[in-house]
């Protein structure tokens, strides 16, 4: 078995399911083949550096997987023919791999993608207390508005008074 990272860029038109399907046919190419599936990881849309087949943006989807020089080939031939894939690039990064490097890359992903999960969670976190803040901020300004409001009145007040001095 060899180490390889695949990363592809599937078509932004395409729906939730039509992606799905993509990953589990490549990810089932490389299971059939006695491969294993390292790390999966779906970068989502981004925008690409230059129009591929008139996409200005693509969906990426990045795979780390054990797996053998078929497999790959495989995977590479059904991504040509599906007009679905941008663009794909296939990179070894091993000549070859045992089980308990398997298992070690496996656990390591696993972690690093718990990791990734709780600092967006404290993101989310972070940016509803920004909103709730934003929100007291409205409050004070609405308070401002309420003080001007009265100013104006105290003014009104001032020329009734200089309107009954004049008259005098």
């Amino acid at each position: 078995m060899r180490r390889y990272e695949t990363i592809y860029i599937l078509r932004p038109s395409l729906n939730e399911e039509e992606i799905n399907t993509i990953v589990e046919n490549s990810a089932a190419i490389i299971t059939g083949d006695k491969g294993q599936i390292i790390e999966l990881d779906r970068w989502g849309m981004r925008k690409l550096a230059y129009p591929i087949k008139k996409e200005p943006q693509g969906f990426y989807v990045f795979c780390d997987y054990s797996g053998t020089p078929e497999a790959v080939a495989e995977m590479e031939r059904k991504f040509r023919i599906d007009d679905a894939v941008l663009r794909y690039m296939t990179v070894k990064t091993a000549n070859s791999i045992s089980a308990d490097e398997i298992t070690e890359a496996t656990q390591q992903a696993a972690t690093k993608q718990a990791q990734a999960e709780k600092e967006k969670q404290e993101e989310l976190k972070e940016a509803q207390a920004e909103i709730t803040d934003d929100a007291g901020a409205d409050e004070v300004a609405t308070d401002d508005t309420g003080a001007d409001e009265v100013a104006t009145d105290d003014t009104s007040e001032i020329n009734q008074e200089n309107a009954d001095t004049e008259e005098k």
